[in-house]
């Protein structure tokens, strides 16, 4: 869990969450859902108008008539770099509030948003993603489809049961907007790379179903299915690769240190602790580069404990697989180290790798005021504050 990033247990006089709607051409479905949310108890929007133009100018100017804050980027710079703003601007004008995001097509119903405000209030969680249904006759193909190998990339890559790692529909304690400032990408894959942040800070992310909406057959997704699911996975394969050069490492060393000193034990001994040098270098600066701010000292005593832990383990594994049930040498050796490449990774990045304390998500002073947008004034690629006609 991310230290006080859920807030206090709900009360009756908390505040209700900040909703935040990033929002690209938008049409008459912004306003509405300003409006439809001002009726069920969420009257503080906070739209981005991601760079739509003159064209649309009328429609985010109707969003404010009806209560709505907007901030404008200049140009269109993507979902991501509009929902960071957005969080910047919540802790500097509404530090300590809790945020809600919402997609601006029509597709998240007021009453999911509500929804998800309410598993958020009610405390226990970091993160609250509103789950759609995504299994029935009526969701396009795309979306079943993306849906099932973005989820499953989520799954492997994080350990969250995250049935629906496509929606844009989530629930945000106020303690993780720091860290979701620093998270990276700029476009979809952003709210990809939140989930793998969320888990690999330990952050406590639960679900709750919504109402499944599509729009013109789901024709305005961006989501790209290969392409975003290997976002998701790229620290695991990463992870793989960091292994099988290790691996190399090991078994060049073996036979180097094999001719020159004809001593096998000694030979053993000196290319494992090699390859296991280069593999702890490599993951704690490539695969989990967070790590970079922890001692060196700390991690490096986790991983050696670790790498004991799995030999250990490897050989209880081979010795009951192998030796109590007769599984073919080969395939008993496959089925452990699968295992144990999966057990590996989870514990590296919650636990060798992890974040120090000072980075779990804590307030981390989200009330001081030191958001990235600079107010009303006009800065180059940077949000501009439009008036807010009801107040």
């Amino acid at each position: 869990m991310t230290g006080t990033a859920s807030g206090p247990p709900s009360t009756p006089h908390r505040r209700t969450p900040l909703v935040v709607v990033p929002a690209y051409r938008p049409d008459g479905a912004l306003p509405a859902l300003v409006r439809d949310l001002a009726e069920r108890g969420l009257p503080d929007v906070l739209v981005v108008d991601d760079g739509s133009g003159p064209a649309h100018a009328a429609v985010f100017d109707a969003a404010a008539a009806l209560g709505a804050e907007v901030l404008r980027h200049d140009r269109n710079r993507g979902k991501g770099v509009a929902l960071r703003t957005a969080f910047a601007h919540a802790r500097e004008r509404h530090p300590g509030r809790d945020v809600v995001t919402a997609d601006a097509d029509g597709q998240h119903t007021p009453a999911s948003v509500r929804a998800v405000a309410d598993r958020l209030s009610a405390g226990g969680a970091d993160v609250v993603v509103g789950e759609r249904d995504l299994t029935g006759a009526g969701v396009p193909l795309r979306s079943r489809v993306g849906n099932a190998l973005s989820g499953a990339a989520v799954r492997t890559a994080t350990g969250l049961p995250v049935r629906d790692s496509q929606t844009g529909l989530r629930g945000l304690a106020a303690g993780t907007l720091p860290w979701l400032l620093d998270v990276p990408g700029d476009r979809y894959e952003y709210e990809l790379r939140v989930l793998l942040e969320a888990s690999a800070r330990g952050a406590v992310v639960a679900g709750v179903p919504v109402e499944t909406v599509y729009v013109d057959d789901n024709a305005s997704s961006h989501f790209r299915p290969v392409r975003d699911s290997l976002v998701v996975m790229a620290p695991l394969l990463a992870f793989a690769a960091s292994g099988l050069l290790a691996f190399g490492v090991d078994v060049a060393a073996l036979l180097a240190l094999q001719a020159a000193t004809g001593i096998l034990a000694l030979a053993v001994v000196g290319a494992r602790v090699l390859s296991a040098a280069v593999n702890f270098g490599v993951n704690r600066a490539l695969v989990f580069g967070r790590s970079r701010r922890a001692p060196v000292r700390g991690s490096a005593a986790r991983y050696a404990a670790l790498a004991l832990l799995l030999l250990a383990a490897s050989y209880g594994l081979l010795d009951a697989l192998h030796g109590t049930l007769g599984v073919p040498l080969l395939v008993a050796k496959a089925l452990t180290d699968a295992a144990l490449f999966l057990a590996s990774w989870t514990v590296q990045r919650q636990v060798v790798f992890a974040p120090p304390s000072g980075d779990r998500g804590p307030d981390d002073g989200a009330g001081a005021g030191q958001g990235a947008v600079v107010g009303a004034t006009t800065v180059p690629d940077g949000p501009q504050r439009s008036r807010n006609a009801a107040r």
